[in-house]
């Protein structure tokens, strides 16, 4: 995919927000679980209720059973100690069990909502993003806000009830150090909302320059062959290791951030313990303060040691999923450019002829200035095929993307049967509409799976037929036949073996209307020749818009139509536009009459692995 730029995430214009402002818009995300979190926040009320009532209990021991020296009182408040512990331990015990579920189902569910939203996306979107920062996204900000609502935002909230709870007893027990312990909350706040400003720019930077690590593993995995063709390993190496390196020096500076924070917040406490005892001892010696409530005082107050110490990791995982949120957000706030209208409708195969008509249709690609397409009007009649021929970057791919709506029209329309595309609903369009494409795309499954993935109730005989026709026989060859797993991209064939499974695949949707941008440009003559003679046949029952380079495939149409610069020029048959139109004849000079492929059928080493995963070696 294309760097960011334009609207990607290196273009996209900042929108002014509060730094928690997205991480509240996911609150929906906790509505189907709120009886869970209902049922933590109790268990953590309860079990640190029960962990503030132990010092209390110290202190009637202290000041009861053990002054008074009732060995019989000793033991029943050492009982009642020990049972509070234990309900305490049980409850957390049922804390984290009901936060793992629930957190996991809720990081599910937005991986979910997110992975079907990209489907939705038009594949501008997918130019302009790259892919390793979608991927950063769906996986590891996923883990930062499922880490965040499982235990941060739990914490932060039994925290902050313990720091409350603690210094309203501690006040009771001994107004003016109670009123010390509180005062100390406003060092505490000052350092946090210091620290939570700049760690959520070191967020954010971080995570941006992970998705950009994740990007160039990427590509270097897809180009591998190309990287060790031109020898360029030390020249990518190098510049993989300054992103790891800013990458690591963003980290650092993060912990050197959240290192500093924790020891002034853990500064902070210890002082104010150390007046405490001084003045509490001293309060004991002037007889305003008993021993039993010293040491509660001193007891409660320990309890605060924990909630402050750990208030630099709950900003710190915090702020970390406000930045994962936005990060998230860009994609979810991206509105689907190409979506079904209100009243779009549904056409059943069996009522459509399959005429397609384009009408003024003029489109350009966000971003730029000039269209590619420029005022196209051509129709193609039901069963007939038509060729489009141009130069290199006249706008013939683009074009052919318009039928099945991967792209826009931004002016006029195209009509299929009288029904503008944009009027049908996407899904119906889309099974009407079969695209076979020069650099096909096959996914990390087996072949079956590969060649139904329009179709997936298709017999064996009609996955057999479509092979047969597009010279893919070879397909049974491999080790477990149609079972055999392909390797990412389908790499681990040639070229020619790609794009004819890509052929069979769009044959065997059985669609009213083809769309071929050149997918026999990797095929040898001999096969070229087979697959063309087999193909006129089926093209008798569909319409189709096919884009060729080599003259002998022109041989399919039964009219040719010219595209220049995005216009079209000349439209007729073959051998009139031949003799009538110098530039089509130019054109056809200047392209070669087909070279057999070097690589075309020919098998790798690598052919893919079995169905349990084991990769499979030709020699």
């Amino acid at each position: 995919m294309a760097a960011g730029s334009g609207d990607g995430p290196a273009g996209r214009a900042e929108v002014r927000r509060h730094p928690l402002g997205n991480l509240w818009r996911l609150r929906r995300y906790l509505r189907p679980h709120a009886v869970e979190f209902s049922v933590l926040l109790l268990a953590g009320f309860a079990s640190t209720g029960a962990g503030i009532a132990v010092p209390l209990v110290a202190q009637r021991v202290v000041d009861g059973p053990v002054a008074d020296r009732d060995l019989r009182g000793l033991f029943q408040l050492a009982g009642l100690a020990l049972t509070l512990g234990l309900i305490e331990a049980l409850l957390i015990f049922i804390r984290r069990w009901v936060q793992s579920s629930s957190s996991v189902a809720m990081e599910a569910t937005i991986r979910d909502d997110i992975y079907a939203h990209l489907q939705r996306l038009p594949a501008s979107f997918h130019d302009r993003w790259p892919s390793g920062q979608l991927l950063s996204r769906i996986t590891s900000d996923l883990s930062v806000l499922r880490r965040f609502l499982s235990f941060g935002l739990l914490f932060l909230v039994l925290n902050l009830t313990t720091y409350l709870v603690v210094v309203v007893l501690l006040v009771r027990l001994h107004p003016v150090l109670g009123l010390l312990v509180a005062a100390s909350a406003v060092p505490l706040f000052v350092i946090a909302r210091r620290f939570g400003r700049h760690y959520h720019a070191a967020s954010r930077r971080m995570q941006d320059q992970q998705g950009d690590v994740a990007t160039q593993v990427e590509e270097t995995a897809q180009g591998l062959r190309t990287m060790k063709a031109y020898g360029r390993g030390p020249q990518l190496t190098a510049r993989f290791v300054a992103s790891t390196r800013a990458l690591h020096d963003t980290g650092v500076g993060k912990g050197r951030l959240l290192g500093r924070t924790a020891a002034l917040l853990d500064l902070v406490p210890n002082l104010t313990l150390g007046i405490v005892l001084v003045a509490g001892a001293a309060a004991v010696a002037d007889a305003r303060l008993t021993i039993g409530q010293l040491v509660a005082f001193v007891s409660l107050q320990l309890m605060l040691i924990w909630p402050v110490q750990s208030l630099g990791w709950i900003i710190a995982n915090g702020q970390e999923a406000a930045t994962a949120a936005d990060r998230i957000q860009e994609v979810l706030d991206t509105a689907p450019a190409i979506v079904d209208a209100p009243d779009a409708v549904t056409l059943a195969r069996s009522a459509v002829r399959g005429r397609l008509r384009f009408e003024a249709v003029t489109f350009r690609y966000p971003g730029t200035a000039a269209p590619v397409l420029r005022g196209i009007d051509l129709t193609v009649e039901p069963g007939e095929t038509l060729a489009l021929v141009g130069a290199t970057g006249s706008g013939k791919s683009t074009l052919l993307s318009l039928v099945p709506r991967l792209h826009e029209v931004e002016t006029g329309r195209i009509t299929l049967d009288g029904h503008d595309l944009r009027d049908l609903r996407l899904a119906s369009l889309r099974r009407l509409v079969a695209v076979a494409f020069e650099e096909p795309t096959l996914f990390s499954m087996s072949v079956w799976e590969n060649l139904t993935l329009g179709r997936p109730d298709a017999g064996t005989d009609e996955v057999r037929a479509a092979l047969a026709l597009a010279q893919a026989e070879f397909a049974y060859d491999l080790p477990w036949g149609l079972d055999t797993r392909l390797g990412e991209q389908g790499l681990s064939l040639s070229g020619g073996q790609r794009q004819r499974l890509a052929l069979a695949r769009a044959v065997l949707v059985r669609p009213t209307v083809l769309v071929l941008d050149d997918p026999l440009s990797a095929l040898d003559v001999h096969t070229e020749a087979l697959v063309e003679s087999a193909l006129k046949r089926v093209l008798r029952d569909m319409t189709a818009l096919l884009v060729v380079h080599r003259p002998s495939t022109i041989a399919l149409a039964d009219r040719v139509a010219l595209l220049e610069d995005g216009r079209i020029t000349a439209v007729g048959r073959h051998t009139d536009l031949l003799a009538e139109v110098p530039a089509y004849r130019a054109l056809l000079s200047a392209e070669p009459t087909g070279t057999p492929s070097s690589t075309a059928g020919a098998p790798s080493s690598t052919v893919g692995t079995a169905p349990d995963g084991t990769p499979l070696v030709r020699s």
